[in-house]
């Protein structure tokens, strides 16, 4: 299952998001292509639970570097599909829990997840000296955030079907549990064995929900919610999700689509998508300039089907956020 995106908008610019993306991708590109010299760097910076549990090993290293590796293990990669992958997640789940926790707290946030993933593992692979890396842990922290506060959100995922490619919309419960099942078995399955650190996907999700809990029994500092306000985004999803209804044996359906102040001053234009059982449609729609609150566009030929092959019209009422 590939997530494409969520039916979740959020309402800020997520800051702290994109740049952990851009840091990322940064520290991607300085390490070392290869050979010796990657090595040394990934056993320098990656997390290594022998440097913490073997005297002879851990006298190599400074207090300093001990505990900058918690931090910096969580900022390196294998390879490029392991970068895309872990960005590609942070950048559809990350937004919307930035969105919901502040910016200043969803920083704090992911480090501590980062950071309890990478005691997780080495918890359980205690006299290792395979090095992890990744940002899989914090990021799985972000996932199970996400999964507790959007549990009704709904996950656009890419299901590869032999030669076949079907776009069906998952329930992020669903989409989580499964995905969490499944680092269970893959950790089960790979016991005692190198490779992927699953117990730090495992412990980064669990305490991903135990310190969400936790931030949200106290308020947002007051210069976050001023960052909010400067963050806030004047344009609403390009790709929206429509669920019309119909009435009866009408054979127009009607729906609702959102924009912002800004795009009802200067029109815009959205590719919508129209879930059809586990297919899909998709159309681009033009909210022309100066569209008011309640106003209705009709899209002919796109509502239900008609004997004889025709079809009715789509009715979309224009909702505009403060």
């Amino acid at each position: 299952m590939i997530p494409i995106r969520d039916t979740i908008r959020s309402k800020n610019y997520p800051v702290v998001n994109t740049v952990i993306i851009v840091l990322n991708v940064l520290v991607f590109f300085m390490q070392p292509s290869g050979g010796e010299g990657l090595k040394s760097f990934i056993f320098t910076y990656g997390l290594v639970p022998a440097r913490y549990t073997i005297p002879a090993i851990s006298s190599y290293f400074t207090s300093s570097q001990q505990l900058f590796s918690f931090l910096s293990f969580m900022f390196l990669h294998g390879g490029f599909f392991h970068l895309l992958g872990n960005m590609w997640s942070l950048y559809i789940f990350g937004d919307n829990v930035e969105d919901r926790l502040g910016s200043l707290r969803y920083l704090l946030f992911y480090l501590l997840c980062g950071f309890a993933s990478g005691i997780s593992h080495l918890v359980v692979n205690w006299n290792s000296q395979i090095p992890t890396i990744g940002a899989s842990g914090a990021i799985a922290g972000v996932m199970g955030a996400y999964l507790v506060l959007f549990p009704k959100s709904r996950i656009l995922t890419l299901i590869p079907i032999f030669f076949f490619f079907q776009f069906i919309e998952i329930p992020a419960f669903f989409f989580l549990g499964i995905w969490f099942i499944f680092q269970f078995l893959s950790a089960a399955a790979t016991a005692g064995q190198g490779g992927i650190a699953w117990w730090a996907h495992i412990g980064g999700f669990i305490f991903g929900i135990i310190f969400l809990r936790l931030f949200l029994l106290f308020k947002e500092p007051r210069f976050g919610g001023r960052l909010k306000q400067i963050t806030k985004k004047g344009r609403s999803d390009r790709i929206q999700v429509i669920r019309p209804v119909s009435l009866d044996q009408d054979p127009d359906i009607y729906g609702n689509i959102t924009i912002t102040q800004k795009e009802a001053l200067y029109g815009a234009r959205k590719l919508v998508n129209i879930p059809e059982g586990l297919k899909k449609r998709m159309f681009v729609l033009l909210i022309p300039p100066g569209t008011s609150e309640g106003s209705k566009l009709r899209l002919s030929g796109l509502g239900g089907q008609l004997k004889g092959g025709d079809r009715g019209d789509l009715y979309l009422k224009v909702k505009v956020e403060d």
